[in-house]
């Protein structure tokens, strides 16, 4: 999928759902940290996930993992805009640029990226907002409760669906009022992103409430710790619990999958929308 798909899509009544494939240009994240932090391993995975179904590659080069510490702007850009060019150039793929820094998601919407996926909601660099309309690009806008290096530190809520969807709401109504094209805006609940373990299993069971605020709604739990904690698995073992996951999101109404497995998940979505979209039932 390219960017004028996407847009297209955006603008559509009837969504297919989409697959968001992880590249995590880091050495430190938290499932695949290191494993694609050189530049042509970056770059042949990424092609390898569009083979395997990924209509949008997520490009990141800070890890956003809980208790991680920031990388500098420099460090950033250098990590992230030599992928991005890589790509470009053997593919039209939409690329999202994962980043909380208005410049590196500037100098990335440049050099080929498509997308912002700002986990902060422009709350860390408000600049971000003017970057996406200058580019009138698509913003993907997250719930966080505190900052990566922090967010884990008992999170605690009043009302967790309600607060999320007022937070969200909240945002929304910033981006819009800087000029972001409310077409242009997708939503992502945060899993782990400030969440206990059983927070995350509520979002999920509720993703349908946010599905109610008119914006496709992102899912990001793949591998995540709620699943490798109920199963008591490590990262790498958590195929099974992820797929799960997104196949109760794509039941409940949500378009876009970010994930590690993009093979996986292509076919277990691809029978789930089948099933659910049968009409053939037995009386």
């Amino acid at each position: 999928m390219n960017i004028k798909q996407f847009n297209d899509w955006l603008l559509s009544k009837d969504k297919q759902s989409l697959i968001m494939g992880i590249l995590n240009v880091t050495p430190d994240s938290f499932s695949d940290g290191g494993q694609y932090y050189k530049k042509n391993t970056a770059i042949e995975h990424a092609l390898d996930m569009v083979k395997n179904g990924a209509d949008i590659i997520d490009i990141g080069g800070e890890s956003t993992r809980p208790f991680a510490d920031p990388v500098s702007l420099d460090e950033e850009i250098s990590r992230v805009i030599p992928v991005i060019e890589g790509i470009r150039k053997k593919s039209d793929v939409c690329i999202s640029i994962d980043t909380t820094k208005s410049i590196v998601a500037s100098k990335a919407l440049d050099v080929g990226a498509s997308i912002i996926n700002d986990i902060s909601a422009m709350e860390i660099d408000p600049l971000m907002a003017d970057v996406a309309v200058k580019s009138d690009c698509p913003l993907i806008i997250m719930h966080m409760k505190g900052t990566p290096k922090n967010m884990q530190d008992n999170p605690q809520y009043e009302s967790l669906i309600p607060d999320i969807k007022d937070y969200l709401v909240d945002r929304i109504d910033f981006a819009i009022s800087k000029g972001v094209n409310r077409k242009k805006i997708i939503i992502d609940p945060g899993i782990g992103f400030g969440k206990t373990v059983e927070n995350n299993f509520e979002i999920i069971n509720n993703l349908n409430r946010f599905v109610e605020l008119n914006f496709p709604v992102l899912l990001g739990a793949s591998r995540k710790s709620f699943i490798g904690i109920s199963l008591n698995l490590p990262e790498n073992d958590r195929l099974e619990g992820s797929l799960a996951a997104n196949v109760i999101g794509l039941q409940k109404g949500v378009k876009i999958f970010r994930v590690h497995d993009v093979s996986e998940t292509n076919k277990a979505l691809l029978i789930a929308n089948k099933i659910f979209n049968s009409n053939h039932l037995i009386s």
